[in-house]
């Protein structure tokens, strides 16, 4: 009797055809689509959510091609609690978050692995850009994409081994330009479907106005400040800004300013120069390792800050209280809190950690 697998399909083509080689494979697939809110709740065009009707209807209709059973799992609740809520937490505590690691933290591999347990599947399928593959030593390991323009192992970091074990995810292994000639070989109706770019939940990016809308709160202006205190005019409320920012201050000055840090116990947004925004240390919580079982020891690591770096040198050990350290050999720009650091080995994903603390911003002049 062939392995029964569940299969998350968004309504888009990478899910959809690796819905497609999993039926070729001989496995039982059943084809699922999260609800994970509606768009009236959030103020959302009808067509502007990966929840839409319309790519609902696509995934049915791939998963009717292929001849699968399809059904749509209502985690609305669970996805506001842990991915929504989280979202805003970070925003309003000064900290830039990365829903779509939450998303597949707590709803893809969590919420729908249980799912899949309960139907007796075994194993959770996705189109991520990333490969699983089990060491000599019996640990599953997670590798990028060979597709380096898509590679998604940065945002699947939190993967843990009982998880791994369980997921498999067909499209490591190719180009997303042999995806979508798969997917219109097979007379899919998204094979040309665009890749969405937005976090799902936000229209048109506007986090802030998302956030104001969803918690009926206004955010309080403030100062924009100097590192030395220094006051250079007012802020529209810290939920606008992250580290790293340029553009829309709205201040008119001799120099060009950015934002360094932003400080709720005080309602204050720190601004600075160019240089000041590069640091060499960070610090992590909510630790993952996937390649090694402990970090005790000082390891040399390539590690990133956000999900488009390019990856850094850099050394890296967890400590007694299961806190991330890393050292880059050269000073990073905009080391952001609430961003995930993902570290590697070659292609294979040593583990990550959100960044909750970041060293003394250092010049690179």
């Amino acid at each position: 009797m062939p392995e029964k697998v569940i299969i998350a399909m968004s309504g888009g083509v990478d899910s959809s055809v690796a819905a497609y080689l999993c039926c070729k494979a001989g496995f039982d697939c059943i084809g699922v689509t999260m609800k994970l809110f509606t768009n009236d709740a959030l103020s959302l065009p009808r067509e502007h959510s990966c929840c839409s009707l319309d790519d609902v209807e696509d995934a049915r209709s791939v998963a009717e091609q292929l001849g699968m059973p399809y059904h749509v799992f209502n985690f609305a609740d669970r996805f506001e609690s842990c991915v929504i809520n989280r979202f805003v937490h970070a925003y309003e505590n000064g900290e830039t978050p990365n829903p779509c690691i939450d998303c597949n933290r707590y709803l893809k591999f969590e919420k729908l692995y249980q799912r899949a347990q309960e139907l007796g599947c075994t194993h959770v399928v996705t189109g991520h850009y990333a490969r699983i593959e089990r060491a000599e030593n019996g640990r599953f390991l997670l590798k990028k994409g060979l597709d380096p323009t898509k590679d998604q192992s940065y945002v699947l970091y939190c993967l843990t081994q009982q998880q791994l074990a369980h997921t498999l995810l067909p499209l490591g292994g190719m180009e997303k330009t042999a995806v979508r000639a798969l997917a219109d070989e097979n007379g899919f109706c998204n094979g040309q479907k665009p890749d969405s770019q937005d976090i799902c939940f936000v229209q048109n990016g506007d986090y802030a106005d998302f956030i104001e809308s969803y918690t009926k709160k206004h955010y309080p202006p403030g100062p924009f400040v100097r590192r030395d205190s220094t006051v250079v005019g007012e802020h529209r409320g810290i939920i606008r800004y992250t580290v790293g920012q340029r553009k829309g201050l709205g201040l008119a000055l001799p120099k060009p300013l950015y934002v360094l840090s932003v400080r709720p116990q005080d309602n204050t947004v720190v601004l600075g120069e160019e240089h000041e925004l590069y640091a060499s240390t960070l610090c992590a919580r909510d630790v993952n390792l996937i390649s090694v079982p402990s970090l005790e020891k000082p390891m040399r690591v390539r590690a990133k800050v956000r999900y488009r770096q390019a990856e850094q040198d850099a050394v890296a050990f967890v400590d007694q209280d299961g806190i991330l350290h890393v050292c880059f050999d050269k000073p990073q720009r905009a080391i952001t809190c609430g961003q995930a650091v993902v570290l590697y080995d070659g292609d294979s994903v040593v583990g990550g950690g959100t960044i909750f603390s970041v060293g003394a911003a250092q010049s690179t002049l």
